[in-house]
């Protein structure tokens, strides 16, 4: 049984008021579909008391060890870049330096890559128009903290950042600049699924360290056969030659300890063989605040949801492998107008559902009846 320790670490006083702020905030949307998605939204907002990390679902607790471990140094590439000289890439192909060439001046390379003169003159501690010797190695990234990233980054041996230590009032905006990633490159790199990561809510925690670069994986992987539930979500997927823990994870948003959980016949550091069908969601592993039971389709598609005493909507959906809540609510509306869902709750402002009550995993047969 997995456990998560978010919502029970909150005072009941607290979330009551919390409590009540959202079904204000829900109540005063006009209609159905404003009111789902401003409940997906008044759901984050109800679990900033806890932390941030309240809006990510819940994982097996040997995941969360597995984000702790440092990536493998990244090696650059170098290939030709806007302007004659080398540029040497990251594991995302974005470029972090370029090695100058007769004829380069400062704003010549600043062009070249959207950048201007005075950035790349302030990250090589030059002047704007300094002369460039040929053979220079440029930096195109800032050179230690910036604002918004100010803590400890580790290199490689050719200066790619490979991994990051938050610090308190880090930002996603300056993380992402100081990196030059994008904030799906750093989902990616961790990989996790890039809705949870909207507004920074899994990276911004002090003493936490992310990731920067992917491993290297065979260009051959990722083609298999995917089974995708109504929601778009792949639920399984079928390996090809050159699929490993590392291709699937940064495909599918999985870590390895999740990918082993789902799939007790996989071995870590072990190859997975080609043909293999891999569970991409929880499934059968019941997780905490997810203890139900469910059915499904003939292709392994979960169909339906019978609620255990203490679940909650959101780990119900992460179970299953359904994006949102708001999703999960979209198959079960209740067929007279001004409801937000049918089901019913033991516990509203925490989504404590209650118990017994089968609900609808699939938005190709939704369960829509009158609301309770």
């Amino acid at each position: 049984m997995l456990k998560s320790g978010l919502l029970e670490s909150t005072p009941r006083y607290d979330r009551a008021l919390w409590g009540m702020l959202v079904l204000k905030i829900v109540s005063a949307s006009k209609t159905p579909k404003k009111r789902a998605a401003t409940w997906s939204l008044a759901t984050c907002v109800l679990l900033l008391p806890i932390g941030l990390t309240g809006c990510t679902p819940t994982e097996p607790s040997a995941a969360a060890t597995a984000t702790a471990a440092p990536a493998s140094p990244t090696t650059t590439t170098a290939s030709k870049s806007p302007s004659s000289g080398e540029a040497h890439l990251d594991s995302f192909g974005n470029a972090d330096f370029y090695t100058t060439v007769s004829g380069d001046t400062l704003a010549k390379v600043a062009a070249a890559y959207k950048l201007s003169e005075a950035k790349v003159a302030a990250f090589n501690h030059l002047q704007p128009g300094a002369s460039l010797t040929p053979g220079t190695k440029l930096r195109l990234i800032p050179d230690g903290p910036t604002h918004g990233a100010t803590g400890a980054a580790t290199t490689d041996a050719n200066g790619i950042p490979t991994s990051y230590v938050i610090e308190p009032g880090d930002t996603m905006a300056g993380i992402s600049y100081r990196f030059n990633l994008t904030e799906k490159q750093l989902a990616e790199a961790n990989k996790v699924p890039f809705s949870y990561e909207k507004g920074g809510i899994y990276f911004i925690n002090a003493g936490k360290k992310i990731q920067l670069q992917k491993n290297p994986v065979d260009s051959r992987s990722g083609n298999g056969k995917p089974v995708n539930n109504s929601f778009g979500q792949t639920v399984f997927y079928t390996t090809v030659e050159g699929d490993s823990f590392d291709s699937l994870g940064y495909k599918f948003r999985s870590t390895t300890a999740q990918i082993l959980s789902y799939n007790p016949s996989l071995v870590e550091n072990q190859p997975i063989p080609t043909g293999t069908k891999v569970r991409l969601m929880p499934g059968d592993l019941k997780i905490d605040g997810a203890q139900g039971t469910y059915t499904t389709d003939p292709d392994g598609i979960p169909l339906t949801y019978t609620t255990a005493p203490g679940d909650i909507e959101r780990q119900v959906a992460f179970r299953f492998g359904i994006p949102e809540i708001a999703d999960l609510e979209s198959a079960n509306r209740p067929t007279t107008s001004g409801g937000r869902v049918w089901f019913q709750f033991s516990d509203l402002p925490n989504g404590e559902l209650a118990p017994g009550q089968t609900i609808s995993l699939s938005l190709d047969k939704p369960i829509n009846k009158p609301e309770a």
